[in-house]
């Protein structure tokens, strides 16, 4: 949860991307998750085939998820913008929306 939700913040508040696009952009998980035994680097298959072949040119052992795997997670954001207006974005792993009123 922290490694997708430091992705997103930087994504969007630091890197200036539109909310909904940080909440969709290919996502990595390091470490064990969900009772798996292997500690590798995992990358959404929507990386770039570069980015795979530089991660293990450098020595990690890097696995392959689908392109838009739950195994990174579900997020979803809401963004109270300085005027006031809310801005909100839903992840396409899981079954959510961002609706307001």
């Amino acid at each position: 949860q922290p490694q997708t939700q430091a992705a997103i913040f930087t994504r969007h508040v630091i890197q200036g991307m539109d909310l909904q696009a940080a909440v969709c952009a290919p996502r990595w998980l390091l470490g064990r998750t969900w009772g798996q035994a292997s500690d590798s680097l995992k990358l959404e298959g929507r990386f770039s085939a570069r980015t795979f072949q530089r991660l293990r040119e450098s020595g990690h052992e890097v696995e392959a998820l689908p392109d838009f795997s739950e195994a990174v997670g579900h997020a979803g954001a809401i963004v109270r913008h300085t005027n006031g207006m809310l801005e909100g974005a839903f992840d396409p792993r899981s079954n959510g929306s961002a609706a307001g009123f």
